[in-house]
Formats: C-alpha cells, structure tokens, sequence
C-alpha cells in the first residue's frame, strides 16, 4: 500500500478499529477520528505507527471542515479516507422516531459526503489519494427492520458510484466495500450472543478491505461485497 497518511472516521470499535490496526500495521500514519475519545484512545493503543486523535461528529459540517483543516495544518495531506462511521437503528418503517431517522440519515449519508467533501480538492490537486466507503449490503438491498437504515445506506452507494465518475483520470480512486453483518458492538441490544456468534470477525473484514487497496498494475478495484455465509 503506498498511502501514507490514512483517516478513519468512527474508529473507536468495531471495523473502524481493526482497518486501524491494519493501516498501523502497513506503516502509514493512523489519524482516528469518533465521537468518544476514551474509545479512540484504546484503538491507539494496539496501533504500531504513529497516530493522531480528533474527536469528531461527522453529521455536523462545520466540526468536519475544523476538524480536517486542523489535520491539513498539524499532518499534511491525506492520502487516504476511510469513512467508516455509521449508526443503524432498526424497526418497522412506522415504528422509527424521527430523532433516529435523522441520526441516520445525517451520519452515514452526509457524514460521508462532508467528509469526502474535505479531500477532493487536495487529492485532485496532487492526482493522487484514495477514498474507501464502508457501505454494508443494506446499500445494494432492502431489508426488513431495515428501511430508514438502507435508504442511508443506498444513498452513499449513488454518492460512491457517482464519486466514481466525477474522478475518472484524477488519479483519485473511490472504491465501495458493501459487507454484512459483523460481530462487533453495533449489534448491542438488537441481537443476542446466540445470533451474532456466526457473523464475520471485523479483523477479517478489515483483510479484505486493505487488500483490494493495494496499487496493482491495469487494475482498479470499485467495490466489494462481503457476506456471512
């Protein structure tokens, strides 16, 4: 992988975790972003390389651009952005509050697109960088319990598709990885033990990712899809 400088949003556990302890793993420096820092802290501590910690809320546009100006002045340019953060909360279509519905929609689809926003112009000015959305199969099929959290979901798949267009010869790669359920803490009070205990370990997950990241001659990787057996 010749990135150097990676940024990845919603760190603190789960898949966000383990693609920091990959990228750490590579050599490249790990800037962490999250809501908690006490989570961000423990990730940093299984890191290899060096690191930055940046308390962030991706859903609100003015900490993003604050937070990835501060990155641009302290770190230098970003050579690769996993947007990773995402919230699901599941139900029937009737049954979901308004508050969640809102929560979902601002940090998985405009939290990815705010934060995507923030290295375009950089990356196009240097013809060079990586941008990697974590997606989840709920972005390519619909669901049941499922429809506010999808309809974020299919929503950062047209943005990474589109994204997809807009940088052809940039040099700037977008790539999409769609996976399925993982056993990490997202599952907190909606599955129990029994139900997660076959799901895919996100250090697995995390593989696959960075391994469709590596430059390989005449080939572009634009997406990924992983699924539990």
């Amino acid at each position: 992988m010749d990135q150097h400088t990676v940024v990845i949003t919603g760190a603190g556990s789960g898949l966000g975790a383990s693609l920091a302890k990959k990228c750490s793993e590579l050599g490249s420096y790990v800037i962490l972003l999250g809501r908690t820092k006490e989570k961000l802290i423990k990730t940093a501590e299984s890191l290899h390389s060096g690191y930055s910690i940046y308390e962030l809320d991706v859903s609100s546009k003015s900490d993003v651009t604050n937070v990835f100006q501060s990155i641009q002045n302290e770190v230098g340019s970003i050579d690769l952005l996993i947007n990773n953060a995402g919230l699901g909360v599941f139900d029937l279509a009737e049954n979901i509050e308004e508050k969640y519905i809102n929560q979902m929609i601002d940090i998985n689809l405009k939290g990815t697109i705010f934060c995507t926003q923030e290295v375009l112009e950089d990356m196009k000015s240097r013809k060079q960088g990586m941008i990697v959305n974590i997606v989840s199969t709920a972005g390519k099929e619909g669901k049941v319990n499922e429809s506010v959290y999808c309809a974020s979901k299919f929503g950062v798949r047209g943005f990474t598709e589109s994204l997809v267009e807009e940088l052809k010869n940039t040099g700037v790669q977008v790539y999409a990885a769609y996976m399925g359920g993982m056993k990490t803490e997202f599952w907190d009070g909606i599955f129990t033990e029994e139900q997660t205990k076959k799901l895919m370990h996100p250090d697995d997950v995390a593989d696959i990712i960075m391994d469709n990241i590596k430059p390989r001659k005449h080939i572009a990787v634009t997406e990924v899809t992983i699924k539990n057996r």
